[in-house]
């Protein structure tokens, strides 16, 4: 058994896309019209064949109030690896994205969290080496 496929509850799918492709820097593997929403999936640019994350519309009415309570409690709802969080945050930050946590140390890890512009947090991380 492995890990294809993981999703990220997203606001808006087109605002998501913009961010997820044009500012972090995935690519779309699969954008398929159903109905209002679309199935809509980004992958690692360094590992086309890889896992996809799916942009899935938040329209169920548990969604929102599960994001909003992570939020609020500054969890992050999911976390991505990078080679370096501080060159990351840097590049990210240059963009215009909010961070909630500026790059920390915590022992051999090192991690930041940033908004999503679609009502997630976000973690990078990466470990020591």
């Amino acid at each position: 058994m492995r890990i294809t496929l993981t999703s990220v509850l997203v606001d808006d799918q087109e605002k998501a896309l913009r961010f997820y492709t044009d500012v972090l820097g995935f690519v779309t593997k699969y954008d398929i019209p159903l109905g209002e929403d679309r199935w809509l999936t980004v992958v690692s640019p360094e590992d086309p064949q890889g896992i996809e994350l799916l942009l899935e519309p938040s329209g169920h009415p548990a969604a929102k109030p599960f994001k909003d309570a992570l939020v609020a409690d500054g969890i992050p709802f999911t976390q991505f690896a990078v080679d370096d969080v501080t060159a990351e945050y840097e590049r990210l930050h240059g963009l215009g994205v909010r961070f909630t946590q500026e790059p920390t140390v915590m022992g051999p890890v090192t991690i930041a969290v940033f908004d999503d512009t679609c009502g997630n947090l976000i973690q990078i991380t990466h470990m020591a080496q």
